[in-house]
């Protein structure tokens, strides 16, 4: 599923080409994505509308529109957005003012498109907790106190802190030497220190590489992000750790692949 650093990114790229363009016609090829309403009340709110400002909640993106209906894209697990589209394979297509237009791919269906009055109004919007950026370190430190869950679910739940999903818990993870399975509230005041800005450091590295491609994740131009080149723990299983070359261990926690380094993260 794309985290914060590739809705992030999608974000920033929508922004240079489609900001200020008008929405003149939706195609809807697969009407299951369309959320809590008729496809025809979604085209007839949308069609005719410019897009105004695009703004980025955890892993969701909000076009906000000239005639103050918001459409919220939650790309979950396969969704894409991409420009200039043209795919006979996208799942809504938005013709725009410029004569091209922006898809949204979607192969099994799991992304949900919303337009809305109130972008706040979203359920999952409104289940969110803090982003890494928007808390300070005393915040991070007093939330993890209260904690005994293992520290790598707890950093995936949205509802804790919103944003970060299974492949940026573990990359900082590793790189604040905490193993996967340690509970939260036994961390060290130097240890959530050390997290805390490994978690803000890891999630903006990311950003400029444009994100992890390592499933249906795509620029917007369709082209891969840059990062997973430069992962240090996810992904590895078996390969030599970047530290000290005892070998990445892969383990199932909280029904996701989880990533370590036995030696180094304690």
């Amino acid at each position: 599923m794309p985290e914060l650093p590739e809705v992030e990114t999608i974000k920033r790229d929508l922004e240079k080409v489609i900001v200020g363009k008008k929405i003149t016609e939706v195609c809807v090829h697969q009407a299951a994505v369309i959320r809590q309403m008729s496809v025809d009340k979604f085209r007839k709110g949308l069609e005719g509308a410019s897009i105004k400002n695009i703004l980025r909640k955890a892993k969701v993106l909000i076009l906000e529109l000239s005639n103050g209906k918001s459409l919220a894209i939650h790309l979950k697990m396969t969704g894409q957005l991409v420009y200039p589209g043209g795919s006979p394979k996208s799942r809504v297509s938005f013709h725009l003012s410029d004569g091209r237009q922006l898809d949204f791919n979607d192969q099994r269906l799991f992304g949900e498109l919303h337009l809305l009055d109130d972008w706040r109004a979203l359920k999952f919007i409104q289940g969110l907790g803090p982003e890494p950026f928007d808390i300070s370190e005393a915040r991070f430190k007093e939330m993890l106190s209260k904690k005994k869950t293992k520290i790598k679910p707890l950093l995936m739940d949205q509802a804790f802190v919103s944003g970060i999903g299974n492949i940026y818990a573990a990359e900082s993870l590793f790189r604040a030497k905490i193993h996967p399975e340690r509970p939260a509230n036994s961390l060290s005041d130097k240890e959530k220190e050390l997290l805390f800005r490994e978690i803000k450091d890891t999630l903006n590295e990311a950003i400029r590489y444009g994100g992890s491609s390592v499933d249906d994740y795509v620029r917007l131009s369709g082209k891969p992000g840059g990062y997973a080149a430069h992962h240090k723990a996810y992904g590895r299983e078996g390969k030599p750790c970047l530290v000290c070359k005892t070998p990445i261990k892969r383990i199932a926690l909280g029904g996701r692949g989880t990533f370590f380094c036995p030696k180094c993260q304690k």
